[in-house]
């Protein structure tokens, strides 16, 4: 059962907000009482918590799992990106939005574990990609993988980037191909530019 209200937490969750998501309606969505929540969860702060985490455990083993197969790096960051879609919903609702205005102390907590997870992702995407000759050997990786963390934690800011604007999907692209045209060899860029054309989605 705890499985269960996890599960149907995080979907309402990621597509209503944090903030906007009451126990009863997730107790009303599940058919459950929400004494049977309260069983598990001592409040809503409590599943909140419980339910960011479970959401980064089950993004991070799949992002593991897609750089473990160790495909072209460039390929690779947009198997990532279309992977971080398909869970997050694109995001109409800002959950992050919400997370960090409502719940800045489990937002802070999960923004420090996403940074190690990205930083390790990020950091051996760019070392496979300068070995392979498809990002320039200059690059100082360090530095690098915390601009594309910021970068795209920016892109969550919907002060910044409304939503009504332009779409998770419209600014994730946008930033990628930034991103890999400032890091790429011209042999890298040949590669981009085929990934491009081969999936107009990616621009």
């Amino acid at each position: 059962m705890e499985q269960k209200i996890l599960q149907n937490a995080a979907e309402m969750f990621l597509n209503y907000g944090f903030k906007s998501v009451t126990m009863d309606d997730i107790a009303n969505t599940m058919g459950i009482s929400k004494k049977t929540i309260y069983q598990y969860y001592e409040n809503k702060n409590k599943l909140v918590e419980a339910t960011t985490m479970y959401v980064f455990e089950n993004i991070s083993h799949g992002i593991d799992c897609i750089c473990e197969i160790e495909k072209n790096p460039i390929e690779e960051v947009y198997e990532v990106k279309k992977f971080l879609m398909e869970h997050l919903k694109d995001e109409k609702s800002s959950p992050q939005y919400q997370l960090q205005k409502y719940y800045p102390k489990i937002f802070g907590s999960i923004k420090r574990k996403q940074f190690e997870v990205m930083q390790q992702c990020v950091t051996r995407n760019l070392e496979r990609g300068i070995k392979l000759g498809l990002y320039r050997e200059d690059l100082n990786i360090s530095i690098i993988s915390r601009i594309y963390f910021n970068n795209m934690v920016s892109l969550k800011d919907k002060e910044l980037f409304p939503l009504q604007n332009h779409s998770m999907n419209t600014l994730m692209n946008t930033y990628l191909e930034y991103h890999l045209r400032g890091i790429c060899t011209p042999k890298g860029a040949e590669i981009l530019t085929q990934i491009l054309k081969e999936n107009p989605l990616n621009q």
